[in-house]
């Protein structure tokens, strides 16, 4: 079939498999570019390792270190007419590379949040690895949780907390910029975004995997998170996901605790704003991403989820420094470039100027577009997206699925 992008609102509901594997092939090309880490991490396991950060994480570790990986997500496989979701693809993509350089790089597919998975997980680690996993990167982004011991579903919400927000939004397709209002947060709302986003599950894989004695000494683990400048922390980190994000920080200072009997370590990196799926979903940010783009851009200080990374495992996590370094709060600071005085002001300037009639010109909305097709595989180079495409593709190592 000649699969085509169906967009709907900040969804694609399409994806491409070549374009996805190219596209995981582009960031394995440029991983292989910066060399090898002389002390990266050698058993690696990605919880969310299917598209963003993590996956970008995977293939760092994979083709940055040469480290056998273990992925989990859960994501779709193709059905008649529907195609794939893209992390399917991408985790195909990867593991054929993985698969061709001898790399050990099997994958879960199932609910993260759910205990049998957790189960499965440590299950393979037992069978094929030797000495414990030496790092642990979380990097779930899911709107809902089904809580393991309750069996209770939680949904995460994007709203204001204290009272109503009003700011600039943009219909990122036809380049409408408009008002929106969000209303504020009810306590409930607050609660259930923190359980879904927050950092309980984070410690209950870590908790499970202490338990089963898989970590090896001296273990790191890694969650992402994101606090922006004062223009978005309304809706941000002043808002239920900065609850969230607080309480997932919160949570590295506790397994510190919990992990100081093995030696290891744990830690929050705070990451840049990208296009992703899940930024693509909350207001005021998509227009904010495309000012910040046309300003990083011009200054050569722009990066994507894989550039990120390597400078994270390169100049952070496995520097060869006897210590990690953070800042006054603990935090490791991939967002350095993003929050340069500078830069945040040329945005803030840009943000007062922008309207539906100079958007193309004053941003780099084009540029937000062209990354928001490449998460679902489309407007890759190299693609011919007329010919014909078989959508159902396999996933070398796939363990079975536990809905």
């Amino acid at each position: 079939m000649i699969i085509q992008p169906k967009i709907r609102g900040f969804i694609c509901t399409t994806a491409h498999p070549q374009g996805c594997m190219q596209s995981v092939n582009e960031q394995i090309d440029y991983v292989k570019q910066h060399g090898l880490l002389s002390q990266g991490p050698k058993k690696v396991l990605i919880i969310g390792a299917s598209t963003g950060y993590g996956l970008a994480s995977r293939i760092a570790a994979a083709f940055g270190a040469n480290a056998k990986t273990i992925g989990v997500f859960f994501e779709k496989e193709a059905e008649g007419k529907r195609t794939a979701s893209a992390g399917w693809y991408n985790s195909a993509g990867f593991e054929n590379a993985a698969k061709q350089k001898g790399l050990y790089a099997k994958s879960i597919n199932g609910d993260a949040f759910s205990d049998e998975i957790k189960a499965k997980t440590i299950e393979l680690i037992q069978q094929d690895w030797q000495g414990g996993v030496d790092l642990v990167v979380y990097s779930l982004a899911s709107p809902r949780r089904k809580h393991p011991k309750t069996g209770e579903l939680f949904n995460s919400t994007l709203k204001p907390i204290g009272q109503s927000y009003t700011s600039k939004t943009i219909d990122v397709m036809s380049g409408q910029i408009s008002d929106i209002t969000l209303p504020p947060a009810s306590e409930q709302d607050i609660d259930q975004t923190v359980t879904v986003m927050g950092g309980e599950d984070w410690q209950m894989w870590i908790d499970a995997l202490l338990e089963a004695d898989v970590l090896a000494a001296g273990v790191k683990t890694i969650a992402y998170s994101y606090i922006g400048p004062q223009l978005t922390y309304p809706i941000y980190r002043e808002g239920t996901i900065g609850k969230a994000k607080n309480h997932l920080e919160a949570t590295a200072h506790h397994l510190n605790k919990t992990l100081s009997a093995i030696d290891g370590q744990a830690f929050v990196s705070v990451n840049k704003a990208l296009v992703t799926q899940a930024s693509a979903a909350i207001p005021v940010v998509p227009l904010y991403i495309s000012l910040l783009y046309k300003v990083m851009k011009e200054k050569q200080l722009h990066e994507g989820c894989i550039e990120q990374i390597v400078r994270l495992f390169q100049d952070r996590l496995y520097s060869g420094n006897s210590q990690v370094p953070v800042d006054a709060q603990g935090l490791i600071r991939i967002d350095d470039y993003e929050m340069k005085p500078d830069v945040q002001a040329a945005v803030s300037q840009l943000w007062e100027q922008v309207n539906s009639e100079n958007v193309m010109s004053i941003s780099d909305l084009a540029g937000y577009r062209h990354e928001f097709h490449k998460l679902f595989g489309f407007e890759v180079s190299g693609i011919d997206y007329q010919a014909e495409c078989e959508p159902e593709v396999s996933i070398a190592s796939l363990q079975e699925m536990v809905s």
